[in-house]
């Protein structure tokens, strides 16, 4: 039987989410912006999954922005605030350690003449708040740091960070990409950020569909214009079957978060023992990062060599973001991970639907790799 261990790269949608989609695109197919009530009913669907979305993150429905996935949604975050508040105040701030379609919008902020600081991890390979809040002076216009970073599970300390740059400077605005950490970690948009930015099919919705929450009172430069939808913050009609199945995935999801992350704990320890147990692997993840998510490498093999010999026996893993199509991010290394480890990394990552016999099987499955691969040279 296939064993999918990649579910921070892709989930497999739900079926309350397909449900959802497929009543949109079968009854409800109307153009919202129109004034017949046909129009009328597809709005409806969509407010009401703005409603289901609102109340999975905390704050109003008012807050939300549809766009067409993290990556849209965070350029509108980092773009958008820098073509308002960035007139006048000429720096940003991130980490060296972004997902690459935040680490991409400081480029081009960067390509326009800002100065942007890339804060790192300490030798000790993590983040300290006081370090992210450090470069923060009067000349920032924008800080953005990601909650949970998607190649090795370690949870970056955003909210104190966010807390202490706001005490000192309170008209800068703050950005978190909490795509991995959205209803997998406790947290509200309303206490974590300005402007949050989460994605559908990292939670069992579909690809397609994403939303960026946006304090009340932050005002955004649109990138996408010639037409008022979400309130003149992003033109062209809304995708309202992946919206509403965005919306009914993030409802079902959200009535079980603490029971999915004390399974989740107790996954990720499992894993971590058959691992540790396991001849040439080293974790690397660190043991306060999210549990949703492990990285791990195997001495002597190369991730590409170790995913296909994997997914031959139909175990999906992936060597870090699915988003740098095998290239490696330089992430890792930023982490403290040594090169030769950083090529021979492999990240899984777990969902509910995932069990203690899947990670068992993975084990045998990186043993045998050893004996194939390794010990026959």
């Amino acid at each position: 039987m296939m064993i999918y261990l990649d579910s921070a790269a892709t989930s497999r949608p739900s079926e309350v989410c397909i449900r959802a989609m497929e009543q949109a695109m079968r009854e409800d197919y109307g153009n919202p912006s129109s004034l017949h009530s046909f129009g009328l009913r597809a709005q409806l669907v969509m407010e009401r999954a703005r409603k289901q979305l609102a109340a999975a993150l905390g704050c109003e429905p008012a807050a939300l922005t549809f766009t067409s996935g993290a990556t849209e949604a965070s350029h509108l975050a980092v773009r958008g605030a820098a073509g308002t508040y960035g007139r006048r105040k000429r720096r940003a701030v991130t980490t060296t350690v972004e997902h690459a379609s935040v680490r991409a919008a400081f480029d081009l902020l960067e390509a326009e003449g800002f100065e942007v600081i890339r804060v790192a991890p300490r030798a000790d390979g993590r983040f300290y708040a006081e370090d992210i809040a450090a470069p923060v002076d009067d000349n920032t216009c924008l800080v953005s740091a990601m909650l949970v970073n998607n190649e090795t599970g370690a949870v970056l300390p955003v909210q104190e960070a966010f807390a202490k740059i706001k005490r000192e400077h309170p008209d800068v605005i703050t950005h978190c990409d909490a795509v991995q950490g959205f209803l997998k970690l406790p947290f509200s948009a309303d206490s974590l950020a300005d402007l949050v930015t989460v994605s559908g099919h990292k939670v069992h919705a579909a690809k397609g569909v994403g939303a960026l929450y946006h304090k009340k009172g932050i005002r955004l430069k649109p990138l996408l214009t010639g037409g008022e939808q979400e309130g003149g913050l992003r033109a062209g009609t809304e995708a309202v079957p992946l919206i509403a199945g965005f919306g009914a995935a993030a409802a079902a999801l959200s009535a079980s978060r603490k029971e999915r992350h004390a399974q989740m704990t107790q996954l990720n320890r499992f894993a971590v023992k058959m691992l540790s147990e396991t001849e040439g692997v080293t974790v690397q993840s660190p043991e306060d990062g999210s549990p949703y998510i492990l990285s791990f490498s195997v001495r002597g093999l190369r991730s590409e060599t170790m995913l296909h010999f994997l997914a031959e026996r139909e175990i999906y893993v992936s060597s870090g973001s699915a988003c740098a199509k095998g290239k490696q991010s330089g992430v890792l290394q930023q982490f403290g991970i040594r090169q030769d480890a950083a090529d021979s990394t492999l990240r899984i990552s777990f969902c509910a639907e995932n069990t203690e016999a899947d990670l068992a099987a993975l084990a045998e499955a990186l043993r045998e790799a050893q004996v194939r691969l390794v010990h026959k040279r």
